[in-house]
């Protein structure tokens, strides 16, 4: 039994080490410096304006991006990966806020919100030596859905103050019963900054797309130029993030905070929260990092990272880092493959906020605002909107459920609650997933049931195809088996999923296969399905998965996939 544990230990400490990363810096050093700086421009305005919402201070969002770009990029489990601060980590830190302030006087208590994001780290730390982050793959994407949604709902409508030109309100309630008081004490200066902040971040891309050099230059950026730009020239009386620094603004910008660890029972609670959404934060980042690239992250490491990012977080004054997955798709497409990028990209930040303090300090609040507004607009999960009256009962209670207690109660107890709900209805589908003996069989052509069947396409059986046959559900508890059967098949051209032994399919089935499908298109894989149950067809039309995987690549009869293969290579 000790040898067991001793074993164990020894794999994880294995798993986390950060020597993968390391002896990897070298292997594309140009490509990474280009995208770690170009990277840290777009970090700049968001990692500001995550910091204005989180409540702890702009300057606070910018060592969060330091913190998360270095340690991230040192210790983290995907490689391509970029950490800072994410709109659902700095909801959920704003929210624990209004329980930790000094005396009477509402002011934040930077020392126990520090603290709170440095106890998260070592959490996370321990939760990697564990080994259990991977158990976030069977997160339900109607949860997922639903708390990106409530995500952008709350960023949104506490901005609305500061859009306006007046004070957060730092309560999504309270801004709410005081919508009245709002609109009267509107302070139209702060228009002349926000609507066209607002208007620049809509129309830039699509400036981008007509003209290519532009497209290089993100519009946060540019917003943030012009916005900073109108309000000096205009000489508006409106706030600005240098309101909220002292005289000297230096003081504020490099202070060291030392944990306090004697209010541990206090934090506890808030930082297990903070840990268990940077899990949930970074490795969905990481999922679409993996696909984008066809590199699996290794969630562990992934976990560990982030555990040393938000320590360092915690002792610098930075807001709470995840993976960020905006950042990380910029580093990928910018031409960013080992962890120099993200490295590369904490320190363009360091030296920018060592150098820039009095610029930083001269950006007016509404321009983070609409900033903010899009960040929120964007974040919502719009796979899922169009869809709604069609998919099944039970996904679409996950994620009303998920949306409602995300916005007017608490991140993770939504999260929790959604999971539950999930979990109770596919009992059944769990059950027979825990129990069956059947695994998910994977074969080449001439070995599967569908084409020994056949006796009309002999040919078929000598090119290079596979047969994946799942058996039971494709459901949020099964889905990462089934690609784990697949991850170990030779190299082919063709699949077929062979569905016949499939019982059901939920929306997180479904969009595991389209994005597993969109993933083998890249790799010049074409994917056929066949033999499908008709509701589980009438759940693909109605969610538009035969349209996209195309309608020729589907049949109930796999004499026409075998015909169609046929036809096609003939």
């Amino acid at each position: 039994m000790i040898n067991m544990f001793l074993s164990f230990i020894l794999n994880q400490i294995q798993e986390i080490s950060p020597w993968t990363n390391i002896k990897s810096l070298n292997k594309n050093i140009r490509g990474d410096f280009l995208s770690g700086i170009t990277v840290a421009v777009i970090a700049l305005p968001l990692a500001l304006a995550f910091g204005e919402i989180s409540q702890l201070g702009p300057i606070a969002g910018i060592w969060g991006a330091i913190a998360g770009g270095i340690f991230g990029g040192l210790f983290g489990g995907c490689l391509v990966g970029v950490s800072g601060p994410t709109a659902p980590k700095a909801a959920q830190i704003s929210a624990f806020m209004g329980f930790f302030v000094i005396g009477t006087s509402n002011h934040p208590d930077l020392v126990a919100a520090f603290s709170i994001i440095f106890l998260s780290g070592l959490i996370l730390v321990a939760i990697s030596f564990l080994g259990i982050s991977r158990f976030i793959h069977f997160t339900p994407y109607p949860v997922v859905a639903g708390f990106m949604c409530g995500i952008g709902v709350i960023v949104i409508i506490t901005q609305v103050n500061a859009f306006v030109g007046l004070e957060v309100r730092k309560d999504i309630h309270d801004v709410i019963l005081n919508l009245d008081d709002t609109i009267q004490n509107i302070n139209i200066q702060a228009l002349y900054v926000s609507i066209p902040s607002l208007f620049i971040l809509f129309v830039w891309p699509q400036i981008g797309k007509k003209i290519e050099i532009l497209s290089k230059i993100p519009a946060p950026l540019i917003t943030l130029i012009v916005g900073t730009m109108m309000a000096y020239t205009m000489n508006l009386n409106i706030p600005y993030i240098g309101d909220k620094m002292d005289n000297s603004g230096i003081v504020n910008i490099f202070t060291l905070y030392i944990p306090d660890l004697n209010r541990t029972i206090e934090f506890i609670g808030p930082a297990f929260a903070l840990a268990a959404l940077a899990v949930l934060d970074s490795l969905l980042s990481c999922k679409v990092a993996d696909n984008m690239t066809g590199v699996r992250h290794s969630s562990d490491r992934e976990t560990f990272g982030q555990g040393m990012a938000n320590m360092a977080a915690g002792i610098l004054g930075g807001v709470t880092t995840a993976t960020a997955t905006m950042r990380t798709v910029a580093n990928i497409k910018f031409g960013g493959k080992t962890p120099l990028a993200s490295i590369v990209h904490g320190l363009v930040l360091f030296a920018i906020l060592s150098g820039l303090g009095d610029v930083v300090a001269a950006i007016p609040n509404a321009c983070l605002a609409a900033i903010l507004f899009k960040v929120g607009i964007d974040i919502m999960d719009y796979r899922i909107i169009p869809v709604l009256k069609k998919i099944p009962m039970l996904d679409l209670i996950v994620f009303l459920v998920v949306l409602f207690v995300t916005v007017y109660e608490d991140l993770m107890i939504a999260i929790a609650i959604g999971i539950v709900i999930a979990m109770l209805g596919n009992l059944k589908q769990l059950k027979q997933a825990f129990k069956s003996s059947k695994k998910h069989e994977l074969s080449p052509i001439s070995k599967s049931k569908i084409f020994q069947e056949s006796k009309d396409f002999t040919g078929v059986s000598k090119l290079p195809i596979n047969v994946l046959k799942p058996h039971g559900s494709i459901f949020f508890g099964s889905v990462e088996h089934i690609l784990k059967a697949y991850s170990n098949s030779d190299k082919h051209q063709i699949l077929i999923i062979d569905m016949g032994s499939v019982e059901m399919v939920d929306l997180t089935g479904i969009y595991a296969l389209e994005d597993f499908m969109a993933t083998l298109q890249e790799k010049n894989v074409e994917v056929f399905i066949t033999q499908i149950d008709s509701k589980i067809e009438n759940l693909f039309e109605g969610t538009g998965f035969l349209e996209t995987i195309g309608r020729d690549h589907f049949s109930d009869d796999p004499n026409i996939i075998f015909k169609s293969i046929a036809s096609r290579k003939a």
